[in-house]
């Protein structure tokens, strides 16, 4: 009677011991056979805005804004008197430093998901006439 209810609590953790060391075994094998493709790697954080390219958005007042007051950023409504940027191809405006931080890290309206590309940046060619 004492083997046996020795047995029945040895034995089910003999065998986890056993199935853990074997997992153990097995990760240590698969990390050393292919290291560069750990799921544990951070992908690489995309890039935003410079501030050469973001001293090249246009800057205006809160008045000026024509597709509402408020700030996608922040959530919060852009004075008249304050400083505001709008981004150019779909005209939302934000708080010049929401969207000077946003854009910083991530090259996109926040509200429309507008991506800013290069051809905002470079001036237009002069006419040759």
């Amino acid at each position: 009677m004492l083997l046996s209810v020795i047995l029945a609590l040895f034995l089910p953790c003999a065998g986890m011991t056993l199935i853990f060391i074997v997992y153990i075994f097995l990760l240590c094998y698969a990390a050393r056979r292919h290291p560069q493709t750990s799921a544990l790697t951070k992908p690489p954080a995309q890039n935003g805005l410079s501030c050469a390219e973001l001293e090249k958005l246009p800057v205006t007042t809160g008045k000026d804004l024509v597709l509402g007051t408020e700030c996608a950023v922040c959530l919060d409504d852009v004075e008249p008197e304050q400083r505001a940027r709008i981004l150019p191809g779909c005209n939302h405006g934000f708080h010049l430093k929401c969207a000077d931080t946003w854009l910083s890290k991530n090259p996109v309206c926040p509200v429309c998901r507008n991506k800013l590309d290069a051809g905002f940046f470079v001036p237009p060619e002069p006419n040759p006439c």
